[in-house]
């Protein structure tokens, strides 16, 4: 099998991860604060297969995926989303502070897979001469998607993470004005990360707000798992 071949399965087997224990994290953060809902719904899960949305899990990177390499023969962007974890927040004692830790849960299992992959990197000159390369790739592709999907899942728009975060922030009037926006978050989320950067593109002009903050906040987060880690940056 050809060495792109096997890189673009490494790096689906990294995102499949990522994702799976995203959504597994929710439900078991909610579980800790009780909410047994996603235990009920079998959703509180480590098998990646229950949390496939058919249209944010298959289809819209698989469209993705087969466009990028039938015209610039690489994968340089990928979006999608896995089906939500169902959460009762009113099994909460506070339920707009339950729903902040829920959501907190998963941004910080990426962050915590991250590190987990930045230590993994010392046990790469123990394995086989034969397997040392694609090791090297899965890990260095573990730890950038968890690193992007964890600060991508922070940008504080409902129904992300950072969305629910803010709402659990701030003052209770505002909230409730900020959660409203939910119904029409990702809508938001699609224009600011794809569709409005590719009109802009098209016109010549550079507009990218989210793919701009990520270049800047990525580098660091990328710098601070490796030296936490044991690596030098």
């Amino acid at each position: 099998m050809p060495s792109s071949y096997i890189d673009i399965i490494l790096s689906l087997l990294a995102a499949v991860l990522a994702i799976t224990l995203h959504e597994a994290a929710h439900g078991y953060a909610a579980l800790a604060l009780g909410d047994d809902t996603a235990r009920r719904a079998g959703r509180l899960s480590l098998n990646p297969l229950v949390h496939v949305d058919r249209v944010g899990t298959i289809l819209l990177p698989g469209l993705l995926l087969i466009a990028q390499l039938l015209t610039i023969h690489r994968v340089a962007f990928m979006f999608g989303w896995a089906k939500p974890v169902p959460v009762g927040a009113w099994r909460f004692a506070n339920p707009r502070r339950g729903m902040m830790w829920v959501a907190m849960a998963g941004p910080g299992m990426n962050f915590l897979l991250a590190w987990l992959g930045g230590l993994a990197f010392h046990l790469l000159p123990v394995l086989p001469a034969v397997l040392g390369p694609a090791a090297q790739n899965f890990l260095i592709s573990f730890i950038l998607f968890n690193l992007v999907l964890g600060l991508f899942n922070l940008i504080p728009i409902p129904p992300l993470d950072g969305g629910r975060i803010a709402v659990g922030l701030l003052p209770e009037n505002a909230a409730r004005v900020w959660a409203r926006t939910e119904r029409y978050g990702i809508l938001v989320v699609l224009l600011l990360v794809f569709l409005l950067p590719e009109a802009a593109r098209e016109m010549g002009l550079a507009f990218d707000p989210v793919g701009a903050a990520l270049d800047h906040v990525l580098p660091a987060a990328l710098r601070v798992v490796l030296i936490l880690s044991g690596n030098h940056p």
